[in-house]
């Protein structure tokens, strides 16, 4: 039998440690978004990302295992993919079947690369796409083919319907495909021009940008007047390859009419509801959201910068400490790596100049790149002297943005570790083996099949379900206690006939009217429209008033409970509106259940604090009997801070 060559070694072993380390149902944030709309044929939050919704539909019907194993194993045979691409890379350009396998392996056990890869999440398959462009146009700059030109412009225009964070690759597959590193005599311009009209005309697509159109198919067009004597072409097919180019972007970027069409049918989750060509515009360019500008700078650079240097000693040995305080051994370990990187990158400087380049480049722009177009918020851990303590941050931790410079990172790494003991008289394998070091030192953090986490989120939302009286208008506080409910509801059916409205999402039009649509509940008009809480208080109203009882998750604090509702009853994990106080028979009943269903054992240190928040919160049925017999003394202070109770 033929052996496996470096590049399917790589993916196989990576795909098995995904596989193990699989999150065995949903996760936090939005993985239960996608994987009900997934599983309904639906529209997750702008810019809608249909191509994933359709190839996670297709994959997990084709796959026989259940729904949302089968949709988070999706991500973790997209990351091994980006892992084969990667290692066939290195390969093309060293021929050393050891430094591929130990970039390969490096690279993919970083530890936001394997986060991704272990849940339902578009940066999975976006990875994979934007390795996909460098190759395509490193083979298109090597071989000097025009079926490779536009196999790159086509990958390029797959990132719409897809994520446009996979255009951060975009620059370097172009650079590749004209001949870059090559000295500027030889660089092939009218590539240049081509594929960057490809890239401009993508992004005008995914921002709904006329100018931008214009611009990228004025490039496409001009590509035609650059003279080339590089390759020669005559001028029919210096044309006919623009048409073509012109005609990929268009058939690539067609698949976000799914939006359109499949709103029609109003799919159980239809966020932005895009049934017309304005809403349609709407959700694909994000107008839903506040779009940073390139300036002025949200944080000083210097913070942004700090950001980025902190998320990369999160990449090699998180489980020697897993939070987001410094810790010297983790940090030892990142700099191991960071040494082995700047060898292997010297290393690959004279080994193989173009590969070298592709790597550099993936470097720059998964970094740098990222930081100044996106222009983030500082982190909500990150400390830093002179930066206020009151500074608008990020929601959560950003670090899954700058996966392909941390990829590239990885790479490096790889090919120093076996460069550096081969120097020193030392096998091959054995620099695989210290390339392969992030597997054993991220093993116990990145895990998403552990106790108590492993079933956190949807045991979470199914108490909330649960504990919530027939036929409830249930309000929920945002991503973390709205998707799971989602995914329940949507997936497994379960409790339909609670009508969950998150308050976040009252701030637009659509959902506002989604709520009166679906659910019979009070329409809000633009013009009477006064604020999500206003518009909370209106809803609770038309339930009443309809004769629906009115629940509200117990994340929500008591100030914002106030103002739908003047009282509330606790006792299990939702607050009913209704006489103030705690529910005995309820209380008691929810601690019986809580202890039943849910592991006793605490959540690990995260960086993420969102499931150490909700293990804590199904301890509240619990405090509330307690409260009712006596054992913490009224009013509890346990239950004001950790459960919302006034």
């Amino acid at each position: 039998m033929k052996r496996p060559d470096a590049a399917t070694a790589a993916a196989v072993v990576l795909f098995v440690v995904y596989a193990l380390t699989l999150a065995p149902d949903v996760t936090f944030w939005d993985a239960g978004e996608f994987i009900a709309a997934a599983h309904a044929l639906g529209i997750p939050h702008p810019p809608g990302t249909p191509l994933f919704i359709l190839i996670a539909n297709v994959w997990a019907k084709a796959v026989p295992l259940a729904f949302p194993v089968a949709t988070n194993l999706l991500s973790a045979a997209a990351t091994a993919l980006a892992a084969f691409v990667t290692a066939r890379l290195v390969l093309r350009g060293t021929a050393n079947g050891p430094m591929a396998l130990s970039a390969a392996l490096a690279a993919g056990s970083m530890s936001t690369a394997w986060l991704n890869a272990t849940e339902t999440e578009v940066y999975a398959l976006t990875l994979a796409l934007g390795l996909l462009i460098v190759a395509a146009g490193y083979r298109a700059g090597a071989e000097d083919d025009e079926r490779w030109t536009r196999l790159t412009a086509y990958l390029m225009a797959l990132a719409v319907p897809l994520h446009l964070s996979a255009l951060v690759t975009a620059p370097v597959a172009i650079a590749l495909a004209a001949g870059m590193p090559a000295p500027l005599s030889t660089v092939r311009w009218r590539r240049v021009a081509l594929l960057s009209g490809a890239f401009v005309a993508t992004i005008a697509v995914g921002r709904m940008s006329l100018w931008l159109a214009v611009a990228g198919s004025a490039l496409i067009l001009g590509s035609t007047l650059v003279p080339s004597r590089a390759d020669g072409r005559s001028r029919p097919r210096v044309a006919a390859a623009a048409g073509a180019v012109l005609a990929l972007v268009a058939i690539a970027s067609s698949a976000i009419l799914f939006l359109l069409v499949r709103a029609q049918f109003d799919p159980g989750i239809n966020q932005g509801n895009p049934d017309t060509w304005e809403r349609f515009a709407a959700v694909v360019a994000r107008r839903q959201y506040a779009v940073a500008p390139l300036w002025p700078r949200l944080a000083p650079p210097w913070v942004q910068l700090a950001n980025i240097g902190q998320y990369a000693d999160w990449q090699v040995a998180l489980s020697l400490g897993p939070t987001v305080e410094p810790s010297i051994l983790r940090s030892a370990f990142t700099a191991l790596f960071v040494w082995l990187a700047i060898s292997g990158a010297a290393w690959h400087w004279n080994a193989h100049r173009r590969s070298w380049f592709a790597v550099a480049g993936l470097l720059a722009c998964g970094t740098l790149g990222v930081m100044v177009y996106l222009n983030l918020r500082p982190g909500p851990s990150i400390g830093f002297p002179g930066l206020a303590t009151d500074i608008a941050r990020e929601a959560r931790e950003r670090d899954y943005f700058y996966v392909c410079g941390f990829w590239a990172l990885g790479i490096w790494a790889g090919l120093g570790a076996v460069q550096l003991l081969r120097e020193a008289g030392r096998p091959a394998w054995t620099g695989v083996l210290v390339a392969a070091l992030p597997i054993a030192l991220n093993w116990r953090a990145v895990t998403r099949n552990a106790e108590s986490e492993r079933l956190l989120p949807r045991q979470f939302a199914e108490a909330l379900l649960e504990a919530s009286p027939p036929n409830a208008v249930l309000f929920v506080s945002g991503d973390n206690d709205t998707y799971p409910l989602w995914y329940v509801q949507q997936v497994h059916g379960l409790r339909r006939d609670v009508a969950v409205v998150t308050i976040p999402l009252l701030g637009t039009r659509w959902y506002r009217d989604e709520m009166s649509r679906r659910h019979r509940l009070a329409r809000i008009a633009p013009e009477a429209f006064e604020g999500r809480f206003a518009s909370a208080a209106l809803i609770a109203d038309s339930a009443r008033l309809a004769g629906r009882p009115v629940a509200a998750s117990i994340s929500l604090l008591p100030a914002e409970r106030e103002r739908i509702a003047r009282a509330w009853t606790a006792g299990g994990p939702v607050y009913v509106a209704g006489p103030a106080g705690i529910d005995p028979v309820v209380a008691d009943r929810w601690a019986r259940r809580v202890r039943e269903r849910v592991s006793p054992r605490p959540v690990r240190p995260a960086i993420d604090l969102v499931p150490q928040y909700f293990r804590a919160a199904l301890e509240c049925p619990r405090l509330f009997a307690e409260a009712r017999h006596g054992a913490i003394p009224p009013p509890p202070s346990r239950l004001d801070s950790l459960c919302n109770y006034r």
